[in-house]
């Protein structure tokens, strides 16, 4: 069974890791353990020339892992994107709840961002896995779901918790 996932959802700077840094300190201030998925949908590198870690990848492993007694980091190859309920189940089981950022087309419940505009229009606003939306201005038109500013995460926090959508802890 995989962790609690919700995923926040809107177009490029939206604002939607401004929410996630905001909701992450909301619910570790209530205990819960967070892991985070930040889609990259057009690929990524963390792995830098020179480093071990590096070489070794260069040199044909398909999974290095790098550790300390603090840290681990693992560069895996895959052979597909893999869904957020997929990474939750194969690297967080241990955690209450997993954010993830992104992965507008996952049938996950949603917060819509929707960003710094003056009159903010959502843009997933019928689809019905969509619990709240946030932006810095109210939108002109009325929702069918709760409305937040990016101020009020720890509201936002108590409404997921409250509506069922995140175990209370």
């Amino acid at each position: 069974m995989p962790p609690t996932i919700v995923s926040i959802v809107g177009f490029s700077n939206s604002g939607k890791t401004t929410l996630a840094v905001a909701l992450i300190a909301s619910f570790k201030a209530r205990g819960y353990k967070l892991g985070v998925i930040k889609h990259a949908a057009h690929g990524f590198d963390m792995d830098r020339s020179g480093k071990d870690s590096y070489k070794h990848k260069q040199a044909g492993a398909d999974a290095v892992v790098v550790a300390s007694a603090k840290r681990i980091a693992l560069v895996k190859d895959v052979q597909r994107d893999m869904s957020p309920v997929d990474v939750a189940r194969a690297y967080f089981p241990d955690m209450d709840l997993v954010l993830v950022e992104g992965y507008k087309k996952e049938d996950l419940p949603k917060i819509e961002v929707m960003g710094f505009d003056e009159d903010p229009t959502p843009h997933f606003g019928g689809h019905p896995k969509i619990l709240a939306t946030v932006s810095l201005h109210p939108p002109a038109q009325k929702l069918h779901v709760p409305h937040f500013s990016f101020d009020q995460a720890d509201e936002l926090a108590d409404f997921l918790i409250e509506a069922g959508a995140i175990g209370d802890k």
